[in-house]
This record gives C-alpha cells, sequence and structure tokens, in this order.
C-alpha cells in the first residue's frame, strides 16, 4: 500500500504480535457467498472513507468475473472535503465512478438506489429481448466488517431490516431484502482476506474498528494512531494537526511524538492513571469522530 498510510504500520512496535483476524462466521459465509455470486447480477462494493485503500478486497475482482460493480464510500462525513475531492479525483482518473454516502443521515443513498437500477437495466432489457417479463434487479452489497453495508440496506429500505451497528462481526448470515419492485439486496457479512499479509492496512483496520478487538494489541496500536497522526499532519489535504486533534485532552503533544509518554500523562489527567483505559478512549474517541473528520489514507502520490 502506498501513500502516506506507509508510515502507519511504523508504529506498531517489534514486539507487537502481528494483526491476523478470520473468524469462522466470515469463513462459512465466504462460501455461501460463492454459490450466491452465480445469481446475482450487480456487485455493490462498499469501502470506509477514512481508509478506501485498506478495505479494498484483493480477490474481489476475480469473485466477480464480468458482473458489473458500483464502487461506494461510506462515511463521507468522518473525512474532510479535500480528503474526497483527492480521493475522488484519483479514482475517477483510474475509470472508477465513486459512491460517496452516510448511511448514518442518508446523504447519497437516493443516488445509490438509482445507479443500481439503472446498471441493471441492461438485464431486463435482454429478458424483453428474449420475450421474459421484467423482473428486480439481484445486487449483492460486499466489503469488508463494520465499513457500513447493512447501515446501508436500512437506508435503501427505509426502516431497519437488517442489524446494524459500528463493530466487526454484527451481520453473520446472507440475507434477501427486497426494495420496491425493482431491486433485491443481497446483505453479506464482511469478507477479509484469510490472512492479512499487510500489516499496514491490517494498522489502519484496527484503527476504523473494521476487525475485532482480540485481533491487535490495543496500547500498541493507540500509540500507532499518534504516530500516525504526526505524518497526516504533513500533508494539507489531511486538514489537521496532531496538537489540535489532541487538544481536546489537554496534555502536551511532544516532537518527535513519544506516544507511551503522552498517553501516559493523558491517563493521569482523565482516566485515573488508568493506562490500559486511556488507549481505548484515544480509539473510542476517534471512532466516534470526537476528534474531528480524520482520512487516514490520501492518494499515493504521482510516480
Amino acid at each position: 500500500m502506498e501513500g502516506i498510510a506507509t508510515p502507519a504500520g511504523e508504529g506498531l512496535s517489534q514486539s507487537a504480535p502481528a494483526i491476523q483476524w478470520y473468524p469462522g462466521h466470515i469463513a462459512k459465509a465466504e462460501r455461501q457467498l460463492f454459490t450466491q455470486l452465480a445469481k446475482v447480477d450487480l456487485v455493490i462494493e462498499v469501502r470506509d472513507a477514512r481508509i478506501p485503500r485498506a478495505t479494498g478486497h484483493p480477490r474481489l475482482q476475480r469473485w466477480m468475473k464480468a458482473k458489473p460493480r458500483l464502487l461506494v464510500i461510506n462515511r463521507r462525513d468522518m473525512i474532510n472535503e479535500a480528503a474526497r475531492q483527492a480521493w475522488d479525483h484519483w479514482l475517477r482518473e483510474r475509470g472508477e465512478t465513486p459512491w460517496w454516502c452516510d448511511a448514518k443521515v442518508g446523504t447519497g443513498v437516493k443516488q445509490l438506489q438509482e445507479a443500481a437500477i439503472r446498471a441493471g437495466s441492461q438485464l431486463n432489457s435482454r429478458r424483453a429481448g428474449r420475450g421474459m417479463r421484467p423482473r428486480p434487479v439481484r445486487a449483492l452489497m460486499l466489503g469488508f466488517p463494520n465499513v457500513g453495508k447493512s447501515a446501508l440496506i436500512n437506508r435503501l429500505v427505509r426502516q431497519k431490516v437488517v442489524d446494524s451497528a459500528r463493530r466487526a462481526g454484527v451481520t453473520r448470515t446472507l440475507r434477501w431484502v427486497r426494495l420496491g419492485q425493482e431491486l433485491d439486496l443481497l446483505d453479506a457479512p464482511g469478507v477479509l482476506p484469510p490472512r492479512l499479509d499487510d500489516q499496514r492496512a491490517a494498522l489502519l483496520l484496527a484503527l476504523c474498528d473494521d476487525i475485532g478487538q482480540a485481533a491487535y494489541d490495543g496500547e500498541a496500536v493507540a500509540v500507532a494512531f499518534l504516530r500516525l497522526l504526526e505524518t497526516l499532519q504533513q500533508h494539507p489535504a489531511a486538514g489537521i494537526s496532531s496538537g489540535g486533534v489532541l487538544g481536546r485532552y489537554g496534555v502536551p503533544v511532544p516532537s518527535p511524538m513519544d506516544g507511551w509518554s503522552w498517553l501516559e500523562a493523558a491517563a493521569a489527567r482523565h482516566t485515573s492513571g488508568d493506562t490500559a483505559r486511556m488507549p481505548q478512549r484515544l480509539l473510542d474517541d476517534f471512532r466516534r469522530s470526537l476528534l474531528g473528520p480524520i482520512a487516514l489514507e490520501l492518494p499515493p502520490d504521482p510516480a
């Protein structure tokens, strides 16, 4: 993985265990997925706006074969506009048309629905040419755990038809949901590569809560986050400064960043000296956008 996210993995100490997470329900769901792929007309791939490259599944193109695909970048509210525009330009230069959504409030959802129906219109044109009646477009909603697939489906249907929460592993079975007379959606559990070989990407997944917390050392990941903030402030499109982001805690930010010392000082001020609780508080604040919009990845610099 290139771009400003490259230094992120350097924040983990050499003694920290590798980040790996592939629970049994994901392996089972992936097997079921293959049997359903032949039945779908369209794949809707959902990624996390904070880490659009890290949440791109390396096997997706091989699974899809020739099926049309819509690329959805969810949680647009969690990054600033400069970062969104940078990603939009980079993706479009590579022939992608990103659909930016915020499933929490519904931004971009209607446009996504219309795009899915348009993408499947050729299906019914072919059916009509063979004298067959039209049928709803069958679309598979696919992506990493906790990128917001179920929340998007609930927005599309305008009611809670599938369980949704901002943590990995909520959806564990495949389920079809009908959206009017034009679209059937298949909600699938989040899928991951069986092995996370790119530990920099794995760190970003951990920071965004896109993999289970049992997969990583929370303190080491929090320290890595602090060092990543220091790197991000050097890139104008990120629109942040480590001092501004961390200013809410009232603890001076050392330069260069010493994450362990900062966490210890912050713990003395906010968690009664509990150095295990402070890293979790920092990560939770980031995940709840209490630190403001932060894009942990920006497009790679031109070669």
